[in-house]
């Protein structure tokens, strides 16, 4: 049967259909639904549509829930919040709305759109920003600029995770930079050993080679242990020549290696130690007077060393085990570097015997308190170098 016969048997059905009882339209329904071979829904709403079209395939009203969010008004602020946050995820971008929509002024939000914005669920924050995802990419302070044609020469290494021996270094540097990568300014070089948990750390002016080259030769003079490799990510500060001349041009070679682009984990080590040693203690202010680097210096070499070094434990990742959808991590009892190097074979007992004897004459609360002074005096000095340049 052709669709103009089944429209034909509609039109001269419906009128019957409208005027009959409830049986009597089981019984209608019954019998079109035979003939013309419909569904049964399907027949009802042709039947209750009040002009059915000879194009069947608009002759039924689109299905679903009406669209709630549909003011062009909630998708702009969305936008804006998204792009202004640094693309933060859904349920991110949720708790963010009640807390930057008060200061929001680049239109007039009516009540309705307040409210809707307020209720809105990351799910549907998700349905409406996945056009805009592509066309948008994260900023950041980063100040690691890739390595040149250096980074052939160096192998990448990632399973230093499982080094019990000491000597194996990661290294990384902190800008000082503020909210601003230009102009010059102080960065801390920050080295861990991965058996140990050892730290030490050296503040240069910039990123230039010799700078930094200088600071992890004062590093490795201080190390109880000597370098046996010596790992980085991909910055031009770490992969040029002058550094890797000095790790591979010596009678003992260090192994000298990197980390993947764009893999931060493969250097979780001093990562975390970039924020549980100089984050936490000297924050996000810039540092842009070059006489910090001697403050900074004096205390990294000092108090700095022995606080964490002798009297900061820390817990060691043993085993990671995935049970169905959860991970499971084992860690080991907290210790100190201090106490890793004491239970180490591979330590000569001269050197455990000189760490016992300088640990016997430390006192940590007269390290945290003139760390806290050194630290404030740093602080201060930044303080006011940021008042004259907004003074003038």
């Amino acid at each position: 049967m052709s669709n103009d016969s089944k429209l034909e048997i509609l039109l001269s059905t419906k009128p019957r259909y409208r005027k009959a009882s409830k049986k009597g339209k089981k019984i209608i329904l019954d019998e079109f639904c035979t003939l013309c071979q419909y569904n049964r829904k399907y027949a009802i709403r042709l039947f209750n549509k009040a002009n059915p079209s000879k194009k069947y395939s608009h002759v039924y009203s689109q299905r679903g829930r009406k669209k709630k969010y549909n003011n062009p008004m909630i998708h702009s602020i969305l936008k804006d919040l998204w792009v202004a946050t640094n693309l933060p995820c859904s349920r991110r971008l949720k708790a963010i709305i009640p807390l930057w929509l008060p200061h929001y002024r680049k239109q007039l939000i009516t009540q309705e759109v307040y409210d809707q914005l307020f209720s809105i669920s990351p799910a549907t924050i998700d349905r409406m920003m996945a056009p805009a995802r592509s066309k948008f990419n994260k900023k950041g302070f980063t100040t690691t600029k890739p390595g040149s044609i250096i980074k052939k020469q160096i192998p990448i290494k990632t399973n230093q995770w499982d080094e019990i021996k000491p000597g194996f270094i990661e290294a990384d540097t902190v800008a000082h930079c503020g909210s601003s990568t230009l102009g010059p300014f102080v960065l801390t070089v920050n080295c861990v050993d991965i058996s140990t948990t050892w730290t030490v750390q050296r503040a240069v002016w910039g990123k230039g080679e010799r700078g930094v080259l200088n600071a992890i030769s004062q590093i490795e003079k201080t190390l109880p242990f000597p370098i046996l490799g010596f790992d980085c990510d991909n910055g031009s500060e770490f992969l040029n020549w002058p550094i890797y001349k000095y790790f591979t041009h010596r009678k003992r070679s260090v192994q000298f290696t990197r980390s993947r682009a764009y893999m931060k984990n493969d250097n979780a080590h001093i990562e975390n130690k970039n924020w549980t040693h100089i984050r936490q203690y000297l924050g996000y202010q810039r540092f842009d007077q070059p006489q910090i680097i001697d403050k900074l210096n004096d205390l990294y070499a000092n108090e700095w060393n022995l606080y964490f070094n002798f009297f900061i434990p820390s817990a060691k990742l043993i085993d990671k085990i995935r049970v169905k959808s959860k991970t499971i991590k084992k860690l080991d009892k907290p210790k100190t570097p201090f106490q890793r190097i004491i239970e180490s074979p591979y330590i000569p007992v001269e050197t455990k015997n000189q760490l016992r004897k300088q640990f016997r004459q430390l006192d940590p609360f007269e390290l945290q308190k003139i760390m806290s002074q050194k630290i404030r005096d740093i602080l201060n000095l930044v303080h006011q170098s940021t008042v004259i340049h907004l003074s003038t």
